[in-house]
């Protein structure tokens, strides 16, 4: 099993749909944000950043099966919302991981 930054690293998505994740970051707000993004899977305590993308990244494939399929229960800001919350974690958890000097 891959760690969840080295699927995050993996991750190829719609140039547009990155994009606009990358303008949620500013704004991304973890206690909140993440909640919403799990939707319900979080009870109490947050996860740390890698467990979190452990649990984001298969919501978002869900999400990105929709898209590709044309669902129309796909939507586009809750894809959004989720690809921040991923981008947000996966930064958090390269800055945990790095060696520090």
């Amino acid at each position: 099993m891959h760690h969840p930054l080295q699927t995050v690293r993996a991750l190829k998505r719609p140039r547009l749909l990155v994009s606009a994740a990358r303008c949620g970051l500013p704004e991304y707000r973890r206690e909140m944000m993440l909640r919403s993004a799990l939707r319900g899977q979080i009870e109490g305590a947050l996860p740390g950043p890698v467990q979190a993308l452990a649990l984001l990244l298969p919501v978002e494939a869900a999400l990105n099966a929709r898209r590709l399929d044309r669902d129309a229960a796909w939507r586009p800001a809750r894809h959004v919302l989720v690809l921040t919350a991923i981008m947000a974690e996966a930064r958090t958890a390269e800055a945990m991981l790095a060696p520090q000097p």
